[in-house]
């Protein structure tokens, strides 16, 4: 399951975000650190290809493919040595996936806090480069003393990275904008650095400034040098619009009247389900289906990955057994209507274990162990 860590000054709007995604209890206060002890839930990711599969095949359960989302306490300036209630809050994200940056851009007089998202940005880069440095002094010299005992390539390139997270972090550069090689981006990935990590921004903005989304994001993009909807690289993030508190009020809402809520201020299906798929393909993943009377399901797999390694995803035993996938990609399966129409007209096809497996196939595994 992917992990996703909420990152963020008070009153930014992390919490509600997390309830909007989650349906959890977060308490959501217009005072700093309402948020004390990390909130963690587990949400749904909507795919639209999946419910017209489930229905296609009159099934008894969908399964949708599941996310899961930390929320901690508000971040400060100063955090790092000790202000407001520390960094303290970090070492709970330290293992998530990708790190998710809420930034406040809405202006309400209840709600304390400053409403530049760009001030929000540094303060929280700051920080967070800052919490690495610390880590990352702690281990440096340890590992240099090791390479003097042994004298692998891989723990030479793992010094020559630390080396060089070391001379960004003490500048307050995050990893991510550092420059530094794939190598090097690699050989940091067992230290859980925050900042080594894909970045996905949220930029929260009122309901009034729903017509100016776009106007009001343009300076974070350009921070990051990408646009929105445009995907993540060396010192690139997806950065996303929403309006954190109505995303939130929709979410509680019955989905036909949250559908119709969304489609009525012109948010199509609503920036939640934009943001999940975000932070999805983030991290490099797809999805292919099963479908079936009993149930039809998303499964998550890593982007590139070949059919044993689909089929392990269900379990061990169907990778190590792997004989063939039957495969149909799910619109032309939806067009047939049904998967023994597909096998009898031949649109089946039979792939081995070589096939690399695109994003909305729908399988069937034969194994034997």
């Amino acid at each position: 399951m992917e992990r996703f860590g909420f990152v963020g000054l008070p009153n930014a709007g992390k919490s509600s975000l997390f309830n909007a995604l989650s349906g959890g209890g977060a308490l959501a206060a217009a005072y700093p650190f309402a948020t004390v002890d990390p909130n963690v839930g587990i949400a749904a990711i909507p795919d639209v290809r999946l419910d017209k599969l489930a229905a296609m095949s009159r099934s008894a359960k969908t399964i949708y493919a599941p996310s899961e989302y930390v929320d901690i306490g508000g971040l400060v300036e100063g955090a790092s040595t000790g202000e407001g209630l520390g960094n303290r809050f970090l070492a709970h994200i330290r293992e998530v996936d990708a790190v998710v940056l809420v930034l406040r851009a809405f202006d309400d007089p209840d709600v304390m806090g400053p409403t530049d998202p760009l001030e929000h940005l540094a303060t929280v880069e700051t920080e967070l480069a800052l919490a690495d440095l610390a880590s990352v002094e702690g281990k440096v010299e340890r590992q240099r003393k090791q390479m003097k005992l042994d004298k692998s390539t891989s723990l030479a390139t793992e010094v020559a990275a630390l080396d060089a997270a070391l001379a960004a972090l003490a500048e307050g550069t995050p990893i991510y904008r550092a420059g530094l090689s794939a190598e090097h981006r690699e050989a940091l990935r067992p230290w859980f650095l925050l900042t080594n990590k894909p970045i996905l921004v949220v930029v929260n903005i009122g309901e009034d400034q729903l017509d100016d989304a776009e106007a009001i994001a343009k300076p974070v993009v350009d921070a990051f040098g990408a646009g929105e909807g445009g995907g993540a690289g060396e010192d690139r993030a997806e950065v996303l619009t929403m309006c954190v508190q109505l995303e939130a009020e929709a979410a509680l809402m019955p989905a036909g009247e949250r559908a119709e809520m969304l489609e009525g201020l012109g948010l199509g299906e609503g920036a939640l389900a934009r943001l999940q798929r975000a932070a999805f393909d983030l991290l490099g993943r797809r999805t292919y289906f099963t479908t079936g009377p009993q149930e039809t399901r998303a499964w998550v797999f890593r982007a590139g990955a070949k059919a044993p390694e689909c089929a392990g995803v269900i379990h061990t035993d169907f990778q190590r057994g792997f004989i063939k996938a039957e495969c149909i990609h799910w619109d032309e399966l939806l067009e047939l209507g049904a998967w023994n129409r597909a096998k009898e007209v031949g649109k089946l096809r039979i792939e081995g274990k070589d096939y690399e497996v695109k994003d909305g196939d729908v399988l069937e595994f034969r194994f034997n162990v």
